[in-house]
């Protein structure tokens, strides 16, 4: 029972879309009815700049380790990885919101560092290089989401169910980016802009 309940307060949690609260209160607007048309940090940056962005990435990181913190007084390791899936379903499927929300990017991150600032760091490290070569933002998260799983490989020494959430992780974020990929095969997707605060 207690797997249950943190997976509802994760998912809740999750549904509190930072993105779309600070554009309705502050700028008057849904981000989802602009740029890439998710609530995500990096269209929030698109629409609103880079402040808005970070806000959005810190607040939606915050709001991750809380369901993470509470699966784990819950139900420790295993209490951990239902949080994330949670919190994971419900940024992206905000029940608050009409079911629609942002790809999981900032929740996958924040999961990671909850888990090991080690595969955060590789993770970071990842996005920006490959940001540096390509300056197309969903590649980069793609591309981290790819190396989650394989970082924990690579380091060793965790509870086997941490792998498990970090695959469902990298499928997850992957299947959310799926329009992306698309453009990105016939070389449509476009590079990330962000409006000027």
């Amino acid at each position: 029972m207690n797997y249950v309940f943190a997976f509802i307060a994760a998912y809740l949690l999750g549904s509190v879309s930072i993105g779309i609260l600070l554009g309705k209160r502050k700028y008057k607007t849904d981000v989802r009815l602009k740029g890439s048309g998710n609530a995500g940090a990096t269209n929030v940056a698109r629409v609103f700049g880079l402040n808005a962005g970070l806000i959005t990435f810190l607040g939606d990181a915050v709001k991750t380790f809380i369901a993470l913190y509470i699966g784990s007084l819950l139900a420790g390791d295993m209490g951990v990885v239902v949080s994330g899936i949670g919190c994971l379903i419900g940024h992206c499927w905000p029940v608050f919101f009409g079911f629609k929300g942002g790809k999981g990017v900032t929740v996958s991150a924040a999961t990671s560092l909850w888990l090991d600032w080690r595969i955060f760091l590789i993770l970071v490290a990842t996005f920006f290089l490959v940001y540096l070569i390509c300056k197309i933002v969903s590649l980069c998260s793609i591309v981290a989401a790819v190396m989650y799983p394989l970082a924990m490989l690579f380091l060793g020494g965790y509870n086997p169910v941490f792998f498990i959430l970090s695959v469902f992780v990298t499928l997850y974020v992957c299947f959310m980016h799926r329009s992306n990929i698309k453009r990105l095969l016939n070389g449509t997707e476009s590079k990330f802009k962000p409006k000027k605060n």
